[in-house]
């Protein structure tokens, strides 16, 4: 079974967390091109690492590269007033939210050792979010055309609730980026955004606290979350890790 080493990196500014994910994805994909050297000399291989991180990120917008500015709606002035970042990033999708309250996930996997389905991996990541939210009483669901996990509405007329959004970027097969699931967050920030650049009337934004109608506990509920995300992508935690 594949080998991953799980990270809590607490609160984190973006720019650092996605520098820090680079160098490991990086270590990652030359680790690989290296056992490809050590297979053809006949020498033993160096087991591949993946990482599992969770962290929380300051208050900060990024934008996919398939997704437009014209869906951020706040200005230079403002984002400064409230203090909030704002980075054009290298994952799919196109404009969140990251804050207090959220987790968010950033699994650093060689898909090599899994399965080489990228469709498969976001649908992965999906699975994972409903099995926590299913254990916490919430109905989490896929709504065909759009990434991510929803809320159906109780009635026709109320809106579907979008609680957690997914974007990955891969290279060499190596993942990048993750989800980012709403749990404690302050939504009035996804007003400021056309979140993940769906401007339908009928879709907003949610979390476990507006739907429980109570705060819950980030920390516990992420190591809940790297449990289910152990038994569904069939791997091993490294001995030293809890």
């Amino acid at each position: 079974m594949p080998k991953v080493e799980y990270q809590d990196w607490g609160i984190l500014p973006y720019a650092e967390a996605w520098e820090k994910q680079g160098v490991i994805q990086q270590s990652l994909i030359a680790n690989k091109r290296a056992n490809r050297n050590r297979e053809a000399e006949g020498e033993e291989l160096k087991p591949q690492l993946h990482q599992l991180i969770f962290c929380t990120h300051p208050h900060v917008y990024t934008l996919g590269k398939s997704g437009s500015e014209d869906h951020l709606l706040i200005s230079p002035e403002d984002r400064e007033k409230h203090q909030v970042e704002y980075y054009k990033i290298n994952r799919g999708g196109d404009i969140t939210y990251h804050g207090p309250g959220q987790i968010v996930g950033y699994p650093i996997f060689d898909l090599d050792e899994f399965f080489t389905d990228v469709h498969k991996y976001v649908r992965f990541l999906e699975e994972a979010i409903i099995r926590l939210l299913g254990n916490h009483g919430i109905t989490g669901t896929r709504i065909e055309g759009f990434t991510g996990v929803w809320i159906e509405p109780e009635k026709p007329e109320y809106p579907k609730r979008k609680i957690c959004a997914i974007g990955v970027h891969l290279s060499r097969w190596v993942t990048l980026h993750g989800f980012a699931l709403n749990v404690n967050s302050d939504l009035d920030f996804f007003k400021h955004i056309v979140p993940c650049g769906i401007n339908d009337a009928d879709k907003t934004v949610t979390s476990m606290a507006a739907e429980l109608g109570t705060q819950l506990d980030e920390t516990k509920l992420k190591l809940e979350l790297k449990d289910i995300f152990a038994a569904l992508f069939e791997f091993d935690f490294v001995d030293n890790m809890q």
